[in-house]
C-alpha cells in the first residue's frame, strides 16, 4: 500500500458534507484518506443507502467507474473535513505495468470482492444484532469515526435499533 500512496503528487481537502464524487460522474482517481471520513452511497429514489465508509488510512474510489471508465451511480461525500492524497488512473496504470505490482492489485481487488460478498450475505441472512456485532468486531474504529445515523443506514436498521443494540 505504501507504494501506491507514494505515487500521489496531489492532495485535496473537502469540507464536511462536500462531495468528492456525484452520481453520474466518472472517477479517474484513487484517493487515500490522510484525515477525516467519507461515506460512499447510492441514491434509491429519494433515499440514500450507505454502502461503504472510509476514514484515516483507507483508500476510497468509485471502483466501478475507475475500472470501466463509465459513469458511476455512487456518491462519495465527506462526513467531516477530509484530507485526501490523489492517485490518478494513469499513475496506477504505470504502477501496474510491473508484474509484482499487478499481483498486489489483484490481491487488493480479490479482498474487496470477498468483503462485498460477506456484506451482501450478512444483510440477507443475519439479524440486526448479528450485523451490528459483525461490524463491531471487523471495524471497531468505524464507531469512533462515523455518526450512528450513517452506521444504522449501512446496517439497514433504524438509528433507534442501533442505539438499543449498543446499550445491550
Amino acid at each position: 500500500m505504501k507504494e501506491i500512496i507514494a505515487l500521489s503528487d496531489q492532495e485535496i481537502t473537502i469540507n464536511r458534507n462536500e462531495f468528492l464524487k456525484i452520481n453520474g460522474s466518472i472517477d479517474t482517481n484513487l484517493y487515500y484518506i490522510e484525515s477525516g471520513s467519507v461515506r460512499i452511497f447510492i441514491l434509491d429514489g429519494t433515499d440514500e443507502q450507505n454502502i461503504r465508509f472510509g476514514y484515516k488510512e483507507n483508500f476510497v474510489v468509485s471502483l466501478d467507474s475507475f475500472l470501466t471508465g463509465q459513469p458511476s451511480n455512487l456518491c462519495i461525500q465527506a462526513i467531516k473535513k477530509t484530507v485526501l492524497k490523489v492517485v490518478t488512473k494513469k499513475q496506477i496504470d504505470d504502477f501496474l505495468a510491473l508484474k509484482n505490482n499487478a499481483i498486489l492489485w489483484v490481491k487488493i481487488l480479490e479482498n474487496l470482492a470477498v468483503q462485498q460478498l460477506e456484506r451482501e450475505i450478512d444483510l440477507l441472512k443475519n439479524s440486526p444484532k448479528e450485523r451490528y456485532e459483525r461490524v463491531l468486531k471487523r471495524s471497531p474504529q468505524l464507531f469512533q469515526e462515523i455518526p450512528n445515523r450513517h452506521i444504522a443506514n449501512y446496517l439497514r436498521m433504524s438509528a433507534e435499533t442501533l442505539s438499543r443494540l449498543k446499550k445491550s
